[in-house]
């Protein structure tokens, strides 16, 4: 049911998904739903909510025991597969579409925070490298929405382009006065 829901969030976002769709697809009735969740929202907070933990728990398992910038190269090669993951990168987006509601942007910040944190924490790294890492993060993002893979255009091919080792080597305390 959970699989089949976070489609439906994914696809129609917290407003536009159907309870009554997810029950039906799922075998269960609507009640059943409402019995397991309470609400629709709590149910789309459970789902955003694992989406972004999915990219925190897998970016902290790929940096192990690595740090610095070896750890980020790592957390970039984890995270670029986990777009893969078209729904959850899509319950993401959702959650931050639906940040006027105060519950669902509490969650989101919170998960931002943690996303931020498992990046800082774990590398060690300034402020700006985290920020200048998680922006072409967000970049990824789009271009994983947008299904950039199946388009043969230069721009395209740029948000393809997989980050190099090396590429936040530049960004320091002392550079980013």
């Amino acid at each position: 049911m959970l699989e089949i829901a976070a489609r439906e969030f994914a696809d129609h976002g917290l407003h536009g998904a159907s309870t009554q769709a997810i029950a039906r697809e799922a075998g269960i009735t609507q009640t059943y739903v409402f019995r397991m969740f309470g609400t629709k929202k709590a149910l789309f907070l459970e789902l955003v909510g694992s989406a972004f933990d999915r990219f925190s728990d897998g970016m902290l398992h790929a940096a192990d025991e690595a740090d610095g910038v070896d750890a980020l190269m790592l957390m970039g090669r984890q995270y670029f597969d986990l777009l893969a993951d078209r729904t959850s990168l899509l319950l993401q987006l959702q959650g931050f579409a639906a940040c006027g509601d105060t519950e669902v942007r509490d969650l989101v910040r919170a998960r931002v925070a943690r996303l931020w944190h498992a990046v800082a924490d774990t590398t060690g790294l300034d402020p700006v490298t985290v920020k200048s890492f998680l922006a072409f993060g967000m970049l990824l993002n789009a271009g994983a929405a947008l299904d950039v893979g199946e388009l043969d255009q230069p721009w395209a091919d740029g948000i393809r382009t997989r980050i190099q080792p090396g590429l936040f080597e530049h960004i320091t305390a002392q550079t980013n006065r």
